[in-house]
């Protein structure tokens, strides 16, 4: 007679699989960092001497629009990088998986594809509304 308990926390196995997803999430995630900031770094070193002054203010304003996406970008990423490197600590005091409004374990699916996540895809549609 097998009990149907329902799960509440991965096994050791399954959260290596996890681990090891953030680990190379996080690695892709660094570098991706680090190629907006130099980036970044070299459209400051670059100065434009155009003669006409109103291409230079189009080619300011081009350069100052592109230079606020890069930061956006590199904003975000860094964001995301915190979200990963968090979501390592919850596998190593052992709430990695479980929905933060529910106490749910999320699905497996959902944390291979959103491995940093911290809700389940239900609590994550009734935050929505």
């Amino acid at each position: 007679m097998s009990e149907n308990v329902e799960k509440t926390r991965y096994s050791e196995a399954e959260l290596k699989e996890f681990e090891e997803i953030i680990l190379a999430k996080l690695e892709q995630a660094e570098n991706e960092l680090k190629i907006l900031k130099e980036s970044l770094s070299k459209r400051d070193e670059s100065g434009t001497d155009a003669t006409s002054t109103t291409s230079k203010v189009l080619e300011d304003g081009a350069d100052t629009a592109e230079k606020e996406n890069l930061n956006q970008l590199a904003a975000r990423q860094q964001k995301f990088i915190i979200n990963l490197e968090n979501a390592l600590v919850r596998i190593k005091n052992g709430t990695y998986g479980i929905c933060r409004n529910t106490g749910k374990l999320i699905s497996k699916e959902r944390l291979r594809a959103v491995p940093h996540t911290t809700l389940s895809i239900e609590a994550k549609l009734n935050e929505r509304k």
